[in-house]
């Protein structure tokens, strides 16, 4: 038996555990979880990519079938309803037979429409969590996504189980390997296109596979935090290369950012060398009993510091956190929770009723405020951009005075940094699983 099966004995245990304790806490009969559905286009007889409820493949790894319902109460074995249609215009998946199999009353659904033979028929105490609430209330639904049932469950999504964290290990092989694809492309001189479909190949995923839109930037691109273009002409001279990008293991997420010079030496080398250090000393201050918005503080203090010290702000660091200068080349949170979905749910919740845990004030757009626990798993990706949008807001303020903008001239053409690694984090130390598998 593979690992996997092994470990998802204990997994499936844990989520009965956790059922089974909301289900008894709101009196429920239990919950009937929705994989969801297909979206026509508009004016179209095509279909979006499918994308599954998360909380649907938290369960089994089914992410690519819709119309599926799962039916669980924590005491009973889980029922499974398989949609498998008779069709010969499309794939129709196999009937499950793998490891996970044998942890369901599995039955067939060969018509969407036929599923509510095989729900329970008194839907009165059964909380359907899912996005297609007009389907739900068709079928008689009078519970849908209750919050206490959804605090709870995003609460402990944060703590991963064996079988999640060996499934997060596999996601970052896959994209450890399209990482190491793309460098190599991008020192041969290639295109962002031609970069991304090196990628792709290396972890052998489609563009719908991918956990989410992978960034692939050159040059004045890395400062665009979500650039998604990818330029097909190669450019007249390759000075920096960004990319922000995952793989897809069972329905768990890697997400992994690394920065490249071209040259590999002068300024901005050497601007990288030290934001790259500082990255790997952020991932070690991952601890137990830490609020995460602590190390995203830290994280304006060593900008603020690098800053400083090349001479693009004439300030102390210390100044230049107080005066929120350090916003402007850092403007994002330094990372989130990642599992199922890259930017993991319960990133905010200071307890499993879903009591907000407020970001440190003046930092809006951190992802993750949560105690850092054991078995819970974070990126960390610390950045340093020039962004024009927010070197004009800059300039139009006192603080432009500040500002050695004949530098920061300099650095522009690279557009900017980051950095990003996933960490699991153990009762007695850390595991970086990006960087244990050698990527630079």
């Amino acid at each position: 038996m593979n690992t996997l099966a092994v470990l998802y004995a204990e997994h499936i245990a844990t989520l009965q555990r956790r059922t089974r304790e909301i289900v008894g806490r709101e009196n429920l009969d239990g919950v009937v979880i929705h994989s969801g559905q297909a979206k026509r286009q508009f004016l179209d007889d095509m279909y979006y990519p499918f994308k599954v409820n998360p909380q649907f493949k938290a369960w089994l790894p089914v992410i690519d079938n819709p119309h599926c319902w799962l039916v669980v109460n924590g005491s009973d074995k889980p029922k499974l309803i398989f949609y498998r249609p008779v069709d010969f215009w499309h794939k129709v998946p196999d009937e499950p037979s793998e490891y996970w199999a044998d942890y369901f009353d599995i039955e067939l659904l060969v018509k969407p429409e036929q599923v509510e033979k095989l729900l329970p028929y008194d839907k009165a105490r059964y909380a359907y969590i899912g996005e297609c609430l007009e389907v739900a209330q068709a079928l008689g639904f009078e519970l849908m996504n209750p919050e206490p049932v959804m605090n709870y469950l995003h609460y402990h999504r944060a703590y991963k189980t064996q079988y999640e964290q060996a499934c997060l290990r596999e996601a970052n092989k896959l994209a450890v390997a399209g990482h190491q694809a793309a460098r190599d492309a991008f020192y041969q001189g290639k295109s962002e296109f031609e970069i991304q479909h090196a990628y792709l190949l290396a972890t052998k995923h489609s563009e719908n596979d991918t956990p989410y839109g992978n960034i692939v930037a050159l040059n004045e691109n890395c400062a665009i935090l979500h650039y998604t273009h990818f330029e097909r002409n190669v450019p007249a001279q390759h000075r920096s290369f960004l990319i922000d990008a995952g793989a897809n293991f069972n329905g768990y997420a890697a997400d992994i950012t690394r920065t490249y010079d071209f040259e590999r030496q002068g300024q901005f080398a050497e601007l990288l060398a030290v934001m790259n250090q500082h990255q790997i000393e952020l991932c070690n201050s991952l601890s137990p009993g830490k609020l995460y918005g602590e190390l995203h503080l830290d994280c304006h203090q060593r900008v603020a510091q690098v800053l400083s010290d090349f001479n693009i702000v004439n300030l102390p660091a210390a100044e230049i956190v107080e005066k929120g200068i350090s916003s402007t080349f850092f403007p994002h949170g330094l990372g989130h929770h990642i599992g199922l979905q890259v930017h993991d749910v319960g990133g905010f919740m200071a307890d499993e009723t879903g009591t907000h845990q407020a970001p440190p004030e003046g930092h809006p757009f951190l992802r993750c405020t949560r105690m850092i626990e054991a078995n819970q798993v974070f990126t960390i990706e610390p950045g340093l951009y020039f962004i024009d949008s927010l070197l004009e807001d800059l300039a139009a303020t006192d603080n432009r005075q500040y500002v050695n903008w004949d530098k920061v001239a300099e650095f522009k053409p690279f557009g900017g940094i980051r950095i990003e690694d996933n960490i699991i984090v153990h009762e007695h130390g850390l595991e970086n699983m990006t960087r244990e598998l050698k990527l630079d």
